[in-house]
C-alpha cells in the first residue's frame, strides 16, 4: 500500500504539478490523476482510435474551446443536439451569460432561458431560423446526419462543427431531433420544404470504425445517448482498450449515464484487460484539470 501524501498548494504551481500531487491523495483527486494518465497513454497510442462522447450542457457551461482542442486527437465525435445547437448559436455571434438561480417567471417575461446558473437570450432563435432558411437548399442534399452536420460546419467555419468538417472527423448525433436544430428542421418540413436524411445510416460508419480499429479508446463526458451510441458500436468489436468517464450520475438507477465502465465488460463493450476509470465529478471541474495536465505533459 502507498501512503497518502497530503496536497500542498504552492505559489506559481502549475496545473500539471497539482494533478500530479492529486495522484498521491484519495477519493476523486486520485481518479482525476488516473484519468489524466490514461488519457496521455490513449493519445500516445498510434494504434488507438478515440471515440469522444459528450452529453450535458458543456457548451453553455464554458467547455466549448476545451472540446474543440480535444478534437485534434479524436477519431469519432458523438454528442447531443443541444450541445451542437449551442455551438451553432455561439458561431452565429451570440453568447451565453453567467446568471444565478432566480425568479424563472421573471426570466420568462424578459425572454431569458436558464440552464442552472447560465443564461441565454431568446433572441438567438430568429438568427437560427434565418441561418437554416438561407442555407436550406444545401441541407436538402445531405443523405445522413453526419453529412448534415458537416454541411453546417462547412458553412459556419468555426466551433465544434467547423472543426469536425475541416478535419473530416465523423460527427454523429443520433438524437438530433431532440434539440433546437431539430426544431429548425421540423419547421422547414412543416412548411413543405422536404429533407430526406437517413437517421440509421450513421450506425454503419461508427460500427465499421470500431470493428476495423486495432485499439479503441473512449472518453465520455456525461453519458446518455452519445455514450450509448458509442458503446453499442463497441459491442461488435473486442471492446475498448482505454476508457475515461466523467459523470455526476450514479449506477443505482440503471441508466447509461451512471453505469460504471466496468459494467461494459459484461456486454463486450469494454475489454476485460482495458485501463479505465470513472471520475464522479462535475465535468466543468474535472475536464479543465485533466486537459491542463495533458497540455503541459505532451
Amino acid at each position: 500500500m502507498n501512503p497518502i501524501k497530503h496536497i500542498k498548494i504552492k505559489k506559481g504551481m502549475m496545473v500539471s504539478e497539482l494533478v500530479e500531487n492529486m495522484g498521491d491523495a484519495g477519493f476523486g483527486a486520485k481518479k482525476i490523476n488516473q484519468a489524466a494518465n490514461i488519457l496521455i497513454d490513449m493519445y500516445k497510442d498510434k494504434d488507438c482510435k478515440i471515440f469522444l462522447g459528450v452529453a450535458g450542457a458543456m457548451v453553455p457551461g464554458g467547455m466549448r474551446e476545451l472540446i474543440v482542442d480535444m478534437l485534434d486527437r479524436v477519431d469519432v465525435f458523438v454528442t447531443t443536439g443541444a450541445n451542437l445547437t449551442h455551438d451553432l448559436i455561439e458561431s452565429l455571434g451570440h453568447s451565453h451569460y453567467q446568471g444565478s438561480e432566480t425568479d424563472d417567471i421573471e426570466l420568462n417575461k424578459k425572454g431569458i432561458d436558464r440552464i442552472y446558473n447560465v443564461f441565454m437570450k431568446n433572441e438567438v432563435y430568429p438568427d437560427l431560423e434565418d441561418f437554416f432558411e438561407k442555407n436550406w437548399k444545401h441541407f436538402q442534399e445531405c443523405k445522413n446526419i453526419k453529412e448534415f452536420l458537416w454541411k453546417i460546419g462547412e458553412i459556419i467555419g468555426k466551433g465544434l462543427l467547423g472543426k469536425c468538417y475541416k478535419k473530416k472527423i465523423p460527427v454523429f448525433c443520433p438524437a438530433i431531433a431532440d434539440s433546437g436544430i431539430g426544431l429548425m428542421v421540423w419547421g422547414r418540413k412543416v412548411a413543405g420544404k422536404n429533407i430526406h436524411i437517413d437517421a440509421f445510416e450513421d450506425m454503419k460508419e461508427i460500427i465499421d470504425i470500431a470493428w476495423t480499429a486495432k485499439k479503441r479508446g473512449v472518453i465520455y463526458i456525461g453519458g446518455g445517448t452519445p455514450k450509448n451510441f458509442i458503446q453499442q458500436s463497441l459491442q461488435f468489436s473486442k471492446g475498448a482498450d482505454y476508457g475515461i468517464q466523467i459523470t455526476t450520475d450514479n449506477p443505482s438507477g440503471g441508466g447509461s449515464s451512471g453505469a460504471p465502465l466496468k459494467e461494459g465488460i459484461s456486454w463486450g463493450k469494454m475489454n476485460k484487460e482495458a485501463r479505465f476509470v470513472d471520475v464522479n465529478c462535475d465535468a466543468t471541474i474535472a475536464l479543465p484539470l485533466i486537459l491542463g495536465y495533458l497540455k503541459e505533459k505532451i
